[in-house]
């Protein structure tokens, strides 16, 4: 079957048009891949909109355009907190590439930004403007539709929100795991705590055992050590090429008490 690329003006237009099988072109990391390795076939869809590549401040966070690259977070001042995760993303001519859109939908071991925006509780903004929490989105992405735009919000200060990526090829690797947390403090207590992964199961997921050893306390050695220990409580971390599950298992709580001890 051959393939055919049809652009629309607008997102909006793009997820009217979308049927099933066929696909939808953004930054072009993944599916451009899969177009040349022959596994795409049919209908290609994407879309020229402008809006897809703005950044807007909006109230106490941002929306930030599904088809944003992650040079261009890179390159924001305003977006300084996420600056630490989206370096981490590949080399340069892929941060030229790579969408925040896209990387919600980007299958294990990928995903880095996508934890890191599950920690901050972000939500999403469907084309045709319905807004739903991150959460749902990234339970059931199959059938999710069209992403126009993430609304991020901003830490509340510099310490309040964390990332901490372990690759076998660095700098730059595949996550064997990645852990991004949200510690808002209130009056010295955690409040709100929001820890999410990517390495230990099928898509970015939020550590709730962790989240629950630090909810109302301080953030000090025992805590972060009933934290630690509860990394893996209730995910299935996978086997791949990258990892074993026993290996993630036996170390995400070290990597887990890394990323909580810097932010103490």
């Amino acid at each position: 079957m051959a393939v055919t690329v049809e652009s629309f003006a607008s997102i909006t237009e793009a997820q009217r048009a979308l049927g099933a099988g066929d696909v939808y072109l953004g930054g072009g990391t993944l599916v451009m891949r899969d177009l040349n390795a022959g596994l795409v076939q049919g209908r290609v869809l994407r879309s020229t909109d402008p809006a897809l590549a703005q950044i807007r401040a909006q109230g106490d966070g941002f929306e930030i355009g599904a088809a944003v690259t992650m040079a261009a977070i890179a390159a924001h001042p305003d977006l300084a907190f996420l600056h630490p995760v989206v370096r981490a993303v590949g080399g340069p001519q892929i941060r030229n590439m790579a969408t925040i859109g896209g990387n919600l939908f980007a299958a294990h071991p990928y995903g880095d930004l996508a934890a890191a925006l599950l920690a901050l509780g972000a939500r999403v903004v469907m084309a045709g403007g319905m807004q739903r929490p991150i959460e749902d989105l990234l339970r059931d992405r199959a059938r999710a539709g069209l992403v126009a735009a993430v609304q991020v919000p901003r830490p509340r200060d510099a310490r309040a929100f964390g990332f901490h990526k372990v690759s076998r090829v660095k700098p730059k690797g595949v996550s064997v795991m990645s852990f991004a947390a949200h510690l808002p403090r209130d009056g010295g207590r955690l409040r709100g705590v929001r820890i999410a992964c990517v390495g230990l199961g099928p898509m970015p997921l939020r550590a709730a055992s962790a989240e629950r050893a630090l909810e109302g306390g301080t953030l000090d050695a025992a805590a972060i050590a009933r934290a630690a220990q509860l990394a893996t409580d209730g995910l299935d971390p996978p086997t791949d090429a990258l990892a074993s599950s026993w290996y993630r298992r036996e170390v995400a709580g070290v990597h887990l008490r890394r990323l909580l001890e810097r932010m103490g």
